[in-house]
């Protein structure tokens, strides 16, 4: 899934975080063909998917440089030292394992979170509200998802969500958040995306989250018999309709990134809400790496 583009700030120590000691170091989490998925074991690994988000967020999608040093070349932040990152590596591809690097994922966990200063997510989104409201339930979230362009298959995506999923599984997740992004920087240009969501597939009740005050901006932007959900699901970038196909429900409102030049919804995924189809997809092999 094309791309959760969260904002870089420094280059930060790296250390893996102390929940991998949860899931062995090098454990497989998924397999297709010569393509691998699992957590990053060691420093050099974190940093190789540091480049590979560098050069998609960068590089290809032009966020700015301000804050980060010309000599690094990678994506970093202060949330790197605690997540575990979901790397999928190309064995085919001669070299020590961190240059096989093709795709990665940043996973948070509820408890780590916690311990660590809070979600990213909480920077744009009430997502604090959100979690104390469910204090029975493990929330996981999702961030600074890249795939390098000539591996965005069905396959790569297919990957990912497979390794994801066997970490939920592991973990006893109940709910995956996260933010998505819309290119661009005017809410304007996606209305008939962005309404489709407001209309039809906005979280009320218990998963109700909205946009922090100081940054929201309006969703709702044409009528809802305006609009033609069929180009309106046309209209959404790969991510978030992988999303809706498993079930997600979406935040209220929107922010502007404008480091990053993305206009970002909020996602809220829970377990119980994704179909069997999706659940008997991504379970066969989840189930065996996840055991």
């Amino acid at each position: 899934m094309h791309t959760t583009l969260e904002r870089a700030r420094t280059t930060f120590p790296l250390s893996l975080a102390a929940s991998q000691a949860v899931i062995p170091a090098g454990a497989l989490l998924g397999r297709i063909g010569p393509l691998e998925v699992r957590l990053a074991r060691n420093s050099s690994e974190i940093a190789a998917a540091q480049e590979v988000r560098f050069r998609v967020f960068y590089d290809e999608l032009g966020a700015k440089r301000d804050f980060v040093h010309e000599l690094e070349a990678r994506d970093a932040d202060r949330f790197d030292s605690i997540c575990d990152h979901l790397v999928v590596f190309d064995t085919s591809i001669g070299g020590p394992d961190h240059r096989q690097i093709v795709g990665t994922y940043r996973l948070l966990r509820q408890e780590v979170a916690v311990d660590g200063g809070g979600f990213y997510s909480s920077g744009e989104f009430e997502m604090d509200v959100l979690v104390a409201r469910h204090p029975g339930r493990r929330f996981l979230e999702l961030g600074r998802s890249c795939v390098l362009p000539e591996y965005r298959t069905k396959r790569t995506v297919e990957l990912l969500w497979q390794g994801v999923w066997a970490y939920a599984r592991r973990h006893r997740v109940d709910v995956m958040t996260g933010c998505a992004s819309f290119p661009g920087v005017i809410p304007a240009a996606h209305a008939e995306a962005l309404s489709f969501l407001a209309h039809h597939c906005q979280a009320d009740g218990e998963w109700r989250t909205r946009a922090i005050p100081s940054r929201f901006h309006t969703m709702d932007l044409m009528p809802v018999e305006a609009v033609d959900p069929k180009a309106a699901l046309l209209a959404m970038p790969p991510l978030i309709k992988g999303y809706l196909r498993l079930g997600a429900l979406f935040g209220e409102g929107c922010v502007i990134d404008r480091d990053f030049s993305t206009t970002d919804v909020f996602v809220i995924l829970p377990v119980e809400r994704i179909s069997e189809r999706y659940i008997n997809y991504y379970g066969a092999d989840a189930t065996r790496f996840a055991a």
